[in-house]
């Protein structure tokens, strides 16, 4: 394997770094209580990678089994457990476990801990995830071929 083709054509660096302090409200708030903080959108990388602080309370909560076609998915662990399902089975991570899904890879996470958990969720290329997280809010009303319309539109293949 080789370093990709150089993106950057200049010769004397740029000031272009990013800072983002912990205490910078989230992007998102689910009714659940569940918060997404943006750290790094598509928009933000230039495609390469969207990256994403998910917070979820204490109540149940997370996506079922499912892939995505276009996009790999990473998660890292940063407080309390989740269950991630990797295909085959669900496994109960911790702080600083990680699990990545390549595209194609059937995964699903879930917080059933009872207790508060975070994580990363990382995703190379970086797709415009935000407008699916934004979206599933106004999901409820929506009929069945809204729905798979969305879904398609966000690269997410449900299970059955």
């Amino acid at each position: 394997m080789t370093y990709p083709e150089p993106r950057y054509k200049g010769e004397t660096g740029e000031l272009s770094a990013t800072y983002r302090p912990l205490a910078h409200e989230p992007e998102l708030v689910y009714p659940t209580g569940n918060t997404v903080h943006y750290l790094a959108t598509g928009a933000t990388t230039n495609g390469q990678f969207g990256l994403y602080r998910w917070v979820m309370g204490p109540e149940p909560s997370g996506p079922s089994p499912h892939f995505h076609k276009s996009i790999s998915e990473s998660f890292y662990i940063l407080e309390g457990s989740v269950r991630i399902y990797d295909g085959s089975r669900w496994i109960d991570t911790s702080p600083g476990d990680w699990v990545h899904v390549p595209e194609g890879g059937v995964h699903g996470f879930r917080n059933e801990s009872g207790a508060p958990a975070t994580m990363l969720l990382h995703f190379a290329p970086g797709a415009p995830r935000e407008g699916y997280f934004e979206g599933l809010l106004d999901l409820a009303g929506r009929s069945e071929e809204e729905k798979a319309e969305f879904y398609i539109r966000h690269d997410t293949y449900w299970l059955p």
